[in-house]
Order: structure tokens, then sequence, then C-alpha cells
């Protein structure tokens, strides 16, 4: 009778431990949607203070237009004709380019959206030791994810920077060159930014 006793002693420290994880993974589960909404938050709140900066430092003002618009009006009619054929060239590719953008930039979207539809199944194995590590990797893909608009932001930055650049060289045939090379470059280094993120974060 008393080893019976002792042995409904040992096991009410396992059933006490038992329920405070059964409680803790109830309320981690209730607030999902909290938790997605506030690491979206931070990340919305740190891009929104880059943004300000960024874009205040990179405005292109028409006095940087001026040395272009001289160097054209110097040129002759078959230079001229010349630039004018290149340009149509380059505004089919450059058209290109910018669908290519816009899938990078909207398929970035739809990854949240898809991520965000199924947190709950991650989420709660946050309390579980063995399957822990699935929650743990979800949050870090979150973050991840989310602080990836800050590495588009910064590329879409440089890349203003480098055609503010082009803009006041004077050359219009290598400033026509030049924004497709760094639309490219820009394409490519969207491309690579949810890979940083990812590593930086440690997600996979």
């Amino acid at each position: 009778m008393a080893d019976l006793r002792r042995s409904r002693i040992a096991k009410i420290p396992q059933v006490s431990a038992q329920w405070i994880k059964t409680a803790a993974a109830i309320l981690i589960l209730s607030n999902t949607f909290n938790i997605v909404n506030a690491i979206f938050d931070v990340s919305q709140s740190v891009i929104a203070s880059s943004a300000g900066v960024i874009q205040g430092s990179t405005d292109i003002s028409p006095d940087m237009l001026a040395d272009l618009e001289a160097t054209l009006e110097t040129m002759g009619l078959g230079s001229l004709l010349g630039l004018w054929l290149q340009s149509i060239f380059i505004g089919f590719t450059m058209t290109a380019l910018n669908i290519v953008i816009f899938v990078l930039i909207y398929g970035r979207m739809l990854e949240i959206y898809m991520l965000t539809s199924l947190a709950p199944i991650p989420v709660a194995t946050l309390s579980n030791r063995e399957m822990g590590s699935m929650g743990q990797n979800y949050l870090k893909s979150l973050f991840a994810i989310g602080f990836q608009g800050l590495l588009i932001l910064l590329c879409v930055g440089i890349y203003a920077v480098l055609i503010q650049g082009i803009a006041t060289g004077g050359d219009p045939i290598g400033a026509i060159w030049g924004a497709v090379g760094y639309t490219v470059l820009l394409c490519f280094m969207l491309f690579k930014t949810g890979t940083i993120s990812k590593s930086i974060f440690g997600a996979h």
C-alpha cells in the first residue's frame, strides 16, 4: 500500500509537467496569427524606416539630366537615328525585365500568403521536444521572408544610385546600355534575396 502511494506521488510532477506543456501548446496555438502578425509588424517597421532614408537619397532631379540633354543636342542626325534604333530594341528588353521583376515581387507576396495560411501546423509543434525543430524553422522562415523585403528595398536603392550615375554621365548610348546592364543585375540580385535572407536567419 505504501509503495502504491509513493508511485502515485512520484507521478504527480510528471502529470503536472504534461498539463503545463498542454496549456502552453494551447496558448501558443490559439495565438498563432498574433505571433505571425507580430513578426511581420517588426519587419514592416524596419522596412518602412529604411524606405525613407533610401528614397530620400536616390531621387533624380532635373538638373542631373542637363548634361545628357546637352549631349543629345550636339549629336548629328545619323547618330540620333542609331540611338533611336538601339532604344527601340532596349525598350523591348526592359519590358521583359520589368515583367520578371513584377513576377519576383508578387511571387514573394504569394509565398507570404502560403506560409501564413499553414501557420498553425508548424506552430503546434513548438512545445514538442521531438518535433519542435519544425516550428522553430518555420519562425526562422517567417523572419527570413519578412526581412527579404528589406534586401529587396536595398537592391532597388542601389539600382537607383547606379541609374543616377548614368543620368549624370552625359553619354546617351552608354546610358542606355548601362541601364540595361544594371536592370539585369537588379533581376539577378532579386533572385538572390531569398537565399541570402534564409542564410542569415538559418532557415531551410
